[in-house]
């Protein structure tokens, strides 16, 4: 049985014949003197013994527990990156059918929620921990539709909230500064939904949410929707009064004292008739 050396010099490991226990020889690697062990000197470690079942030849007929990583799949990453295309496509549609800053809310609504899925998705894939076992299947797909629903509620409240706050007829009209406040609550709300949803560090949840925010933000300028910035002086108002509406009346006092062209006529025709 060979006997197992390690060199005290270069600790280079290596194994020599039994033959050789108790005697001096080189080390291979440094050339060092060194003694190979005896067979009483050897270390040897017993297996602990187990209590599982084994069968006639004494092996255990319970099988390891093995592991598998999940990670993202060529199809699923296909599937994720032809979805974002697509739906940027149709923004890119709707804005030139309905033209700069005029696309339908209802294609602003459609953008939001079909977005959130294969963003929150790829984002645990490529996030969660390495060292725990992932969520797969309906699980996995459920927790990813709490998360797009949480996100979605996020956009809701950036609608309202701060033209609320500020007496405002419309989000957009709030400045950018305003906005960015409002999307950094936003991402920092994501990230602890991610968070609880995924059994995630808080790093890893700000990825998956600021992932989705920041390509839907990219997503409304490519549609032509204005978040941010509109100057309130670009609201419809009354419009002014026309010019007609200022004109002097026909009947005022002074044309009404002049007597008409015709009856002068005829004032100066009825003496020759005499």
């Amino acid at each position: 049985m060979p006997i197992q050396v390690t060199c005290p010099k270069c600790l280079k490991r290596f194994q020599v014949s039994d033959k050789f226990a108790g005697k001096q020889g080189p080390c291979p690697s440094c050339k060092n003197v060194i003694k190979v062990p005896s067979a009483e000197e050897q270390v040897v470690i017993h297996e602990a013994p187990s209590d599982a079942p084994t069968d006639s030849k004494g092996r255990s007929v319970l099988k390891p527990i093995t592991r598998e990583d999940t990670d993202v799949t060529r199809k699923g990453l296909i599937l994720t990156i032809v979805s974002v295309i697509a739906i940027f496509t149709a923004a890119v549609g709707v804005r030139m059918m309905s033209g700069p800053d005029q696309t339908p809310i209802w294609a602003s609504i459609a953008g939001i929620l079909l977005l959130a899925p294969p963003l929150v998705w790829s984002g645990y894939n490529l996030v969660y921990d390495r060292e725990l076992e992932p969520y797969r299947g309906a699980e996995l797909w459920q927790r990813v539709g709490i998360v797009s629903a949480v996100f979605a509620v996020l956009w809701a409240v950036y609608a309202f909230a701060p033209a609320y706050v500020l007496d405002l007829d419309q989000a957009s009209e709030m400045t950018w500064m305003v906005a960015g406040i409002a999307f950094a609550v936003m991402i920092v709300g994501g990230a602890f939904a991610a968070l609880a949803a995924f059994d995630l560090e808080f790093p890893s949840g700000l990825v998956i949410s600021g992932l989705y925010f920041l390509s839907v933000v990219l997503l409304a300028l490519v549609a032509g929707v204005v978040l941010a910035g509109r100057e309130v002086d670009d609201r419809p108002g009354p419009r002014a009064a026309p010019a007609a509406a200022t004109a002097l009346p026909s009947t005022s006092p002074t044309l009404a004292a002049i007597p008409p062209i015709n009856k002068l006529l005829q004032d100066v025709e009825s003496p020759r008739n005499v």
